[in-house]
């Protein structure tokens, strides 16, 4: 059984319509949020430094997670502020908890994404001494 022409067209939007939306939240975050530009600009600084100083696979992998964890990270972070302000206008404990955990959440893992590249760099640069 071969799928017509009519079909192919609805399966490959239902295919492909969840990454549009999910790329125009990347986008429309970058474009709002001052803090994921900062993160950007940072992953960009790292990946830098890993071509100069030729990573291992494994610092690559790292690294990588490093980054991929923490920018996604910032994006539930800004989901969640944005839903809580949505439902809320004024101050509320549970509101504003919400907020602060997925804040925290982030810090973690930012201090965590920092070790990351201290254990990978630190040496790099000790070696150019």
């Amino acid at each position: 059984m071969s799928l017509g022409s009519d079909d192919k067209k609805a399966f490959s939007c239902s295919v492909f319509r969840p990454f549009v939306f999910a790329l125009e939240g990347i986008v429309s975050s970058i474009k709002k949020e001052k803090n994921l530009k900062i993160h950007l600009v940072i992953a960009a600084g790292v990946i830098i430094a890993g071509i100069t100083f030729s990573l291992s696979a494994i610092e690559w992998v790292a690294v990588i997670i490093a980054i991929g964890g923490m920018l996604a990270l910032e994006l539930v972070n800004t989901a969640i502020e944005r839903a809580v302000d949505l439902v809320t206008d004024e101050f509320h404990p549970l509101a504003k908890h919400a907020k602060d955990a997925a804040a925290g959440a982030v810090l973690i893992y930012a201090v965590m994404s920092a070790i990351i590249g201290l254990i990978v760099f630190v040496p790099k640069f000790l070696n150019l001494l």
